[in-house]
């Protein structure tokens, strides 16, 4: 069901979407230069070339929308960049599995979102969604990681714990930040506490499940 609240709704979650994406792209064009062999690197700057059509179809809808993109964005500059200065990763490996944990944590938040959202506006987000080949080459380089050297499970397996609770904090802090999403979220206005508490849970069942396909503790 769509919030009653389109387009002001819509543009919350596209700006959160479109920042994301941005950010995502700058990431992984930096991590690429961490890179072991060329084909890692090839790999990597592609899929920020991806992160990049992501925001730019976030961006034209945006402006579908009446909206300014920078304006939608500028609420969710400040928590991801504070997120990325706090995680920045010092391996490769690292940065692979900040990629594959943090994007999906954002993935999942913005699929609980957009089933609130207009139909197109979900559409969209889904579409951005829908890309998951990163997903399988952070796993299959991290495993191989993991199968070479036994004793980086421990350190990598840290790394996802920081990781997930700096991002979840952001993210409770963003809510609270911005009642709009929060009620974009939750199908309550101003958000639901308690539906907000089950959502974080969800979150958490899910990292724990990504973790798990890793071969790493949660």
């Amino acid at each position: 069901m769509a919030s009653d609240d389109a387009p002001g709704a819509a543009l919350e979650l596209l700006g959160v979407v479109a920042y994301g994406e941005l950010a995502a792209f700058d990431r992984l064009a930096e991590d690429a230069r961490l890179a072991p062999e060329l084909a890692d690197r090839v790999e990597m700057t592609g899929m920020a070339a991806v992160q990049y059509a992501h925001f730019s179809k976030a961006e034209d809808r945006i402006v579908e929308l009446g909206g300014d993109v920078l304006a939608a964005m500028e609420p969710y500059r400040r928590p991801f960049d504070e997120f990325h200065a706090l995680t920045r990763p010092k391996t490769w490996h690292e940065g692979l599995l900040k990629a594959y944990i943090g994007d999906g944590l954002a993935s999942d938040v913005y699929r609980e979102v957009s089933d609130l959202a207009d139909d197109s506006t979900r559409e969209l987000v889904h579409e951005v969604l829908a890309a998951d080949r990163f997903d399988d080459f952070a796993v299959s380089r991290v495993r191989a990681a993991i199968d070479a050297d036994p004793d980086s499970a421990g350190r990598l397996a840290l790394w996802g714990r920081r990781l997930v609770g700096e991002a979840m904090s952001q993210a409770q802090r963003v809510l609270a930040e911005r009642p709009a999403l929060a009620g974009l979220l939750t199908g309550a206005p101003n958000g639901s506490l308690a539906e907000i508490t089950r959502i974080m849970a969800r979150l958490v069942e899910n990292h724990s499940a990504r973790m798990t396909r890793l071969g790493l503790s949660a």
